[in-house]
């Protein structure tokens, strides 16, 4: 067992991942033959991720506030509190915060055997963010 105290700080999103403000807590990093990355992310009400994959996939588990998910092609999804999505490996996806509600959500995901977790794309536009809900 090994115990480790919080001594990170909260980071802000980098900009060419996310628009709006976004901010993000650090609860597993890979190491000592684990892959898994887990994050808490803070979406402030309209920001959301841009466009991304991951190469093994990522569950999202909403703990709070209202937000959105989309896959490329797929309708927008509202997702709640207790829901959990799974993005399948290399599907084109972004989630975020719904326009005037905040949102969290705990990331999961296993990186590659090069320590990649992502590949990022370009920013899901005002128009693609506005469409409605399906």
């Amino acid at each position: 067992m090994r115990i480790t105290r919080n001594t990170l700080e909260t980071t802000p999103g980098p900009s060419n991942w996310f628009t709006g403000a976004v901010y993000v807590d650090t609860v597993a990093t890979p190491s000592n033959g684990s892959r898994l990355s887990a994050s808490s992310v803070h979406f402030t009400p309209g920001a959301r991720t841009a466009w991304h994959t991951h190469p093994n996939g990522q569950t999202i588990y909403v703990t709070e506030g209202i937000g959105l998910v989309q896959r490329r092609g797929g309708p927008i999804e509202v997702v709640r509190p207790g829901d959990r999505v799974f993005f399948e490996p290399g599907e084109e996806h972004w989630h975020g915060a719904a326009p005037d509600r905040f949102m969290t959500h705990l990331a999961m995901l296993d990186v590659d055997d090069e320590g990649n977790s992502a590949s990022w794309g370009e920013h899901v536009t005002d128009e693609q963010y506005g469409q409605q809900p399906g």
